[in-house]
């Protein structure tokens, strides 16, 4: 049924199992051990449907979800630095559906029912939502660079309201949870002027739910408000955020305004293109970390499924054989928490592990308990063994896979390298600055240590530690960053400043209080010019020695 394992080339490992890649060891190891458990105790009808093959070979995606206006087409054209088929961008709500942005050299449009029986696509399982979600559903296709790495998905915005949510036609939180399960990386967008967040967006949040490790959040627009302002914004947004994302860690909100326009407030410049820098450093590390992705999804996966065996077994248990099947259903769906409970104790599975208590006796509903399977302990035996062994190996895998391979990352678009140019983030600032001029940059101010320097009673022209130290607590800095400043500034190793060093130890001070980091070793063009080498000198030195 499933041909997935390349018999004539793959190696095989001590299980029998065979698989040259982490991708293909994740394909074989669902289709022999958790796919039947599936199958047996219904797990595709309650939860997620089956995977497939496209599934585990698809690129990484990034899922865009937002209210209207947000920016959320926007950030996609600023990532791609292009005009993408089907885009609209306006202050409406322009984006009416689902729109999947991907790599082919042809561009064009594909629609929604022909994506869905396309078997190159993960997009096969979608089909269940039917025609009125299809029909909102389109592939935008197009050679770019970036698309080369990863997939985009692009959603409707997202309105308030009773009215915007019967008048979709299709469940749309459970479109997000489908596409929540598979995306690598999910972009909650704000607005810095519209930190609302209405029924349909926290409903849509909550269809997240166990994909925490991927959600990001952008506080887009964020230079249209100062200083004060943002740090309010920002404030309550967390806020708000944490009302309705029920986890003890903070999410990782991202400042910035993602769009190519000028800054309509450039007091957070240096701030806004640190947080762009950290956001594409973490959207360039998916292709890298895909495979590591599929492999915690599965074992995500694997651990539902076992758990909802157990549940639909249990369920199968407790009916009686003849009579009172009806009322016996009824009395085991209003008593599911306390079943949650009772498998708890007697599996030791941890509460996190258990679908939502109120859905599950909704879909319970329409079955008939008496036809359910009764406990099949092998194949529960079966997804241990996985668990337990096989995936370990896959863990090793994938480190191997790192080190044989070049490093995968996001590239072209926004995502240009341009460290090289005077654009680059942290150019001429901190401890870069002055590293294309010719003077040290450090003599500009050099007067002004010098006041300094000969206050502290320098001995042939050199201050020992003793009498630096007290100056240099004057800056209220750690003893372990003034320790490596030392250890920067004190050229010829010897213990003591002279008036040069002092300066550039003062100078290495003020870049830390300015909030820059300290570099490793001394760059070149920071070395004090008494200290620097004569390559002329040592040329004729080493002439005269031969």
């Amino acid at each position: 049924m499933f041909t997935w394992v390349n018999k004539e080339q793959g190696g095989r490992n001590k299980e029998g199992d065979m698989f040259q890649t982490v991708t293909e060891g994740l394909q074989s190891l669902y289709a022999k051990k958790l796919l039947p458990l599936e199958e047996t105790y219904l797990f595709h009808d309650f939860h997620s449907p089956a995977l497939e093959e496209a599934d585990f070979h698809s690129k990484p995606m990034v899922l865009l979800v937002g209210q209207y206006s947000t920016g959320k087409t926007t950030f996609i054209r600023y990532l791609l630095e292009q005009d993408f088929p089907g885009m609209r961008i306006g202050p409406e709500p322009t984006t009416d559906g689902f729109i999947a942005v991907m790599y082919n050299e042809n561009e064009g449009v594909v629609p929604g029912n022909a994506l869905v029986v396309d078997p190159k696509k993960p997009f096969r399982k979608l089909n269940a939502f039917g025609n009125a979600f299809l029909n909102r559903f389109i592939c935008s296709q197009m050679p770019n660079q970036v698309l080369q790495s990863i997939s985009i998905i692009d959603t409707p915005g997202i309105l308030s309201g009773e009215k915007q949510r019967i008048s979709r036609g299709y469940d749309f939180s459970e479109v997000l949870r489908w596409f929540g399960e598979r995306v690598d990386r999910i972009i909650l967008l704000f607005d810095a002027h519209k930190l609302d967040i209405s029924d349909e967006f926290s409903e849509a949040i909550r269809a997240f739910r166990g994909q925490d490790d991927k959600i990001r959040v952008v506080l887009n627009k964020a230079d249209q408000v100062d200083t004060q302002q943002l740090m309010r914004v920002y404030g309550a947004l967390m806020w708000s955020l944490g009302k309705v994302i029920n986890t003890p860690e903070v999410v990782r909100v991202y400042l910035g305004s993602f769009w190519a326009k000028p800054l309509q407030n450039a007091d957070n410049r240096r701030l806004f293109e640190a947080e762009t820098q950290d956001l594409f450093r973490d959207i360039q590390g998916l292709p890298r970390n895909a495979a590591l992705r599929k492999l915690n999804d599965l074992i995500k996966r694997a651990r539902l499924a076992k758990v909802h065996a157990y549940i639909i077994s249990y369920l199968k248990k407790e009916m009686p054989s003849l009579f009172g099947k009806e009322k016996k259903k009824e009395e085991l769906i209003a008593h599911l928490p306390e079943i949650y409970q009772i498998l708890q104790r007697e599996h030791h599975i941890s509460p996190g592990d258990f679908p939502n208590v109120i859905k599950m006796q909704e879909q319970l509903q329409h079955y008939d308990f008496s036809k359910f399977p009764s406990l099949k302990v092998k194949l529960i035996e079966s997804v241990d063994r996985m668990l337990s062994t096989k995936i370990s190996s896959l863990m090793n895998m994938i480190r191997e896979e790192e080190n044989k391979q070049p490093s995968q990352m996001v590239m072209g678009g926004a995502f240009e390298d341009s460290s090289d140019g005077p654009f680059g983030h942290g150019y001429g600032e901190g401890i870069s600055a002055g590293a294309d001029t010719e003077d040290w940059i450090v003599s500009r101010d050099k007067h002004r240590y010098d006041e300094i320097f000969y206050t502290l009673m320098p001995v042939n022209g050199k201050v020992t530690g003793i009498n630096a130290k007290k100056e240099m607590m004057s800056s209220r800095l750690p003893n372990t960053v003034l320790g490596k400043i030392w250890k920067l500034a004190d050229c010829d190793k010897d213990g003591m400043l002279d008036d040069e060093e002092f300066a550039l130890a003062q100078h290495l001070i003020r870049i830390k209080l300015e909030g820059f980091e300290l570099p490793a070793e001394l760059p070149n063009h920071l070395v004090p010019p008494s200290h620097r080498k004569n390559p002329t000198a040592d040329i004729l030195y080493n002439h005269m020695e031969d």
